[in-house]
């Protein structure tokens, strides 16, 4: 662990804005695509492929966060990380199918160091003893801004238009970037600023060589591979849960979207759950019980339709939230502990990058299904298979 600087608390307080406020970037536009359909004309069911585009733009950005943080400091790559998610979401407000695939690309470039960035700073100041809690108090602000973006979001809409929804989730990745100053100088002081100074090739050849990691280290390679199943599910269910609902259900967008916040709660309160039980029991239980039970809420997803009671659904949904949701905490406490000494940033951002190429296919997968077959079933039945795929990959592992 290391000294000095702010204490944990303020540290993982922090840490826990950024997720909050970056996680306008992927379900900003998915969460108001009702609103934006009625006016521009184009399906909602598209933002499917507004999902995929935003994590385009992480692969781009991901795999040089190593070299960016040591040059840079941790603290002023997440600021410039928020920055240009705030501009990206901003780009929606042109309403035009360019602008709107525009923004989705734009964000997820700017979401792209926020995981690994912040992955490297709380990393070296937690308890090994303790690691998963920590790691998972940080990435409640997933499910903790996905459920302000749910919520707020559509209330902005429905008082200033659905404009106003979008430029109040920019707005919110503008104020956190700002509030990270104070702390740069306690947190930055170590970077090198020789590091990377060969320019965009050497850069280029520093990401490389951390996506490689998933070749030589098996352990890292399984769970990234359980890390790409669990996401289908989580991703396709925070773009499609509220459309689901609109278009299969015909519940009110502001209903739908509190779903989801409801949902949402449910993965705060999961992600500190599980990472009490694998910093006692380990983390390979506690992600299969996830992949497991997502597993089992996708099933009641894919069998609803209109006439159904409210009561299942939510309860799907909160099961969802607390597992498809909840499990990347304990993920990246496991992928601190077997990342090589000093290498916590590349081997988080060699899986993030395996992730991203999953979101490329995954929501776009989603979205033919629904043009397919005409309705969400067969969309939910993917992400079933995709958290049993993932569920099999961690029981699997070798032991470490």
């Amino acid at each position: 662990m290391q000294a000095g600087g702010p204490s944990l608390l303020t540290l993982m307080l922090a840490l826990l804005s950024v997720h909050l406020a970056g996680m306008g970037a992927f379900l900003t536009v998915p969460v108001l695509a009702p609103a934006i359909a009625a006016e521009t004309g184009l399906p909602a069911s598209l933002a499917g492929f507004h999902t995929a585009l935003a994590y385009a733009g992480t692969l781009v950005s991901a795999p040089l966060t190593g070299p960016l943080v040591r040059r840079h400091g941790g603290v002023r790559v997440l600021q410039c990380g928020l920055l240009v998610v705030g501009c990206g979401i901003a780009l929606a407000t042109i309403g035009q199918p360019w602008a709107l695939a525009l923004s989705a690309f734009v964000a997820g470039m700017g979401h792209g160091p926020i995981t690994p960035g912040s992955s490297h700073l709380i990393a070296a100041r937690t308890p090994p003893r303790r690691r998963a809690l920590v790691f998972s108090l940080k990435q409640a602000g997933v499910p903790a801004g996905a459920m302000m973006v749910a919520a707020v979001a559509p209330a902005a809409a429905a008082i200033g238009g659905w404009r106003a929804g979008v430029l109040t989730i920019a707005t919110a990745a503008f104020l956190v970037a700002a509030c990270l100053q104070p702390l740069r100088a306690g947190l930055d002081s170590g970077r090198d600023r020789g590091a990377g100074a060969g320019g965009l090739g050497a850069l280029a050849r520093e990401a490389s060589g951390s996506v490689w990691m998933l070749r030589r280290d098996a352990a890292l390679r399984h769970l990234t591979l359980m890390s790409c199943g669990f996401g289908v599910a989580q991703f396709c269910f925070l773009t499609f849960f509220v459309v689901f609902q609109v278009a299969t259900l015909g519940t009110p967008l502001a209903e739908a979207g509190l779903r989801l916040a409801l949902a949402q709660a449910a993965g705060v309160v999961g992600r500190i759950a599980w990472a009490l039980l694998a910093d006692r029991h380990g983390a390979r239980p506690v992600l299969l019980a996830c992949g497991l039970l997502a597993a089992m809420a996708g099933l009641v997803l894919a069998a609803s339709g209109p006439g159904w009671p409210v009561l299942p659904v939510v309860l799907a949904g909160i099961v969802m939230g607390a597992t498809a949701v909840g499990w990347n905490g304990v993920m990246l406490a496991e992928a601190a502990r077997i990342a090589p000494p000093g290498q916590v940033g590349a081997a988080t951002a060699a899986l993030s990058f395996a992730f991203g190429v999953t979101m490329l296919v995954a929501p776009p997968a989603f979205t033919g299904l629904v043009a397919l077959t005409g309705g969400y079933s067969a969309g939910f039945l993917l992400c079933v298979v995709a958290t049993l795929g993932g569920a099999f990959a961690i029981a699997t592992s070798p032991r470490r």
